[in-house]
């Protein structure tokens, strides 16, 4: 979406009038429904007013095109600058320049994508300009028909024309990306003139970029054969039993002339997500417009690391998108959009919860063909609205034909549906229990120490990891401190997992504990499960106290002022979520989980129920 577009001369003409900010966020408002701040406006006003120097200076032709806040059509991310114009051959021609108004600028530790700035109200972490320049222009490359098509010459660029040049953003650590962009910092502002001089004999009228606009959207050749290579390399999406008779379900609805809704439901371990990304995988390399859609980071990051190859990251992470991405997408642009952990959705988007309208509606609008993996006992976030009722009002809301499967095969507690069971039973998800755990290596620890020595020693050869329920608060200023230690129970400490330096699910993070939201839709070897206060054996029965849960949980947002209006409704929902939060945790094992309960009285009771008639393994 073109936000604004001109020639030189009219660009030039809209900075001397001061009247460029005022255009720009009445085309917001129109167009994004997006509230300007006074910031995003002033930092217009300087980086645009610098930009039309450096025009004047180079003198460029007056028919070049100027386009402004170019708004991607597959992401809802924006181009600050775009100059199009034909080269010395006669080639199409873009320049795209990521704009900075920064004058200091931080290392993050241990990060080869991150930097410090200050943003906004404060001092923020945010990727690297150049990173965002050359994902930019990826994403154009990759999936827009007229640039492939055409050898349409596309170049990134980074202006900071107040920052001067001193080892931090030009470090080596950055070279993945740097090399591929033009960098131009305070002491550079000839070398910005010459290079917009030289890249132009001629002006394009605005050519260039309504090709652009009306091209079709489809992944490139490259990305096609990338994504085949890869997914025929990675024995960790191998499908089986189930698994690919849903899979040639769905890919049979897709292909079809009407416009559908799929539901798949599945318990933990059914690989949801081991299909989802092969859908994802089958329909790029049929030349498909698709994206792989979590509200949660980290199946994205897990799942987009597990994809890359020889390719670039930033290609593999457009594929990989947040549920909020879609509240501005034109209508049914993609084929499809596969949503996993559908459960997780929420009604607004953006950090305050105050964008678009509805994330199903949104999803479904924005594809012709949008598939949910779901299992609403995960249910864990107060503001989750995802459930199958919710998808199907909006998917016939949307004039959608609607298909329901389910996969049933279990592939993780070592292919035991009764652990599930039993694990359901035991949080008093259900009332009966009859069944035998077999294999399974399930024990109950006398001491978080103890849990912490045994998963230590099993990570030695599987893949393990330390989890609990967030009932101590994550301290935000330490996030990267892992001598600081946010949990503490009598003599055991460990820290919450790392806030930036490292993926909690992929890197050496034994050390780390992790909560729901690091593990959520991913799986391990084994995992050792901290039950903390929030979960407690009372009266002969399990019971929840969300007082005792963390107040720096996102999930729980809301949930105190619902207490003050309607007490019992707010404890039960508060009991639900909790529940499901230690279902999910407690079935992240693939071949054994090992539980301490802070609460004494829950620990002997896991422990008689094992003993009834459930032999556990012993630990190692």
């Amino acid at each position: 979406m073109i936000l604004y577009s001109s020639s030189v001369d009219k660009f030039i003409d809209d900075i001397k009038k001061n009247r460029i900010s005022m255009i720009l966020n009445n085309a917001m408002k129109e167009h994004l429904y997006h509230h300007t701040s006074d910031s995003e406006r002033t930092s217009w006003e300087n980086s645009l007013e610098y930009m039309s120097r450096a025009i004047i200076d180079s003198k460029i032709p007056n028919n070049c095109t100027i386009v402004l806040e170019y708004n991607l059509p597959i992401s809802s991310s924006r181009i600050d600058f775009i100059i199009t114009g034909y080269d010395y051959i006669g080639k199409d021609k873009i320049l795209l320049f990521e704009l900075k108004q920064w004058t200091n600028v931080n290392e993050v530790e241990n990060s080869d994508i991150l930097v410090e700035t200050f943003v906004g109200n404060g001092l923020k972490k945010v990727v690297h300009p150049a990173y965002q320049a050359l994902t930019y222009k990826d994403l154009l490359c990759d999936y827009n028909k007229y640039i492939q098509e055409n050898g349409v010459n596309v170049i990134p660029a980074v202006v900071m024309h107040n920052y001067s040049k001193n080892g931090i953003v030009n470090s080596s650590i950055f070279s993945n990306f740097i090399d591929s962009v033009n960098m131009f910092y305070k002491e550079d502002y000839n070398q910005l003139v010459s290079f917009i001089k030289n890249s132009f004999f001629s002006g394009d009228n605005c050519k260039i970029v309504k090709k652009i606009e009306d091209s079709d959207f489809c992944p490139s050749k490259k990305l096609q054969d990338t994504i085949c290579n890869l997914m025929f390399e990675n024995n960790t999406f191998t499908l089986l039993d189930n698994q690919m008779v849903v899979f040639e379900q769905l890919l049979s609805d897709i292909d079809s002339d009407k416009k559908t809704v799929s539901i798949v439901e599945g318990n933990p371990g059914t690989g949801k997500s081991v299909l989802a990304i092969n859908i994802l995988a089958e329909l790029i390399k049929n030349g498909k417009m698709a994206q792989y859609v979590s509200r949660n980071t980290a199946p994205r990051v897990v799942y987009s690391s597990n994809l890359k190859g020889t390719i670039n990251k930033n290609n593999i992470d457009n594929l990989f998108k947040t549920s909020g991405s879609y509240t501005s997408v034109s209508n049914e642009l993609f084929d499809c959009l596969i949503v996993d952990e559908a459960h997780c959705l929420t009604e607004k988007s953006g950090l305050f919860n105050n964008y678009g309208v509805n994330q199903i509606k949104e999803l479904i609008e924005s594809s012709k063909h949008t598939v949910f993996f779901i299992d609403e006992k995960q249910k864990v976030h107060f503001n989750d609205i995802g459930t199958i009722k919710e998808i199907e009002f909006w998917a016939r809301t949307c004039s959608r034909e609607i298909k329901k499967y389910s996969l049933t095969s279990q592939f993780r507690c070592n292919g035991s549906n009764n652990y599930l069971a039993f694990v359901d039973y035991f949080l008093g998800i259900e009332e009966d229990f009859t069944g035998f755990l077999g294999d399974y290596d399930i024990a109950v620890c006398d001491s978080p120490n103890e849990l912490r020595k045994i998963i230590e020693n099993k990570n030695n050869q599987y893949q393990s990891r330390v989890l609990a329920g967030y009932c101590w608060n994550w301290n935000k200023k330490e996030a990267d401190n892992s001598n600081y230690h946010d949990i503490k129970i009598n003599d055991f400490e460990m820290s919450w997992n790392l806030g930036t330096k490292q993926t909690y699910a992929i890197d050496n993070s034994i050390g780390e504990v992790g909560c729901i939201h690091s593990v959520q839709g991913l799986e391990f070897d084994y995992v050792g499960v901290i039950i903390g206060p929030d979960l407690l054996y009372e009266d002969g029965k399990v019971i929840t106290n969300f007082h005792h849960h963390a107040s720096t949980d996102p999930s729980f947002k809301g949930i105190k002022t619902l207490e003050k209006k309607d007490p019992e409704y707010a404890n039960k929902i508060a009991d639900t979520l909790i529940k499901n939060t230690y279902r999910v945790l407690l079935t992240r094992g693939i071949k054994g989980c090992y539980v301490y309960c802070v609460d004494d009285k829950l620990n002997n009771y896991l422990r008689e129920l094992l003993k009834n008639g459930i032999k556990p393994s012993m630990p190692n």
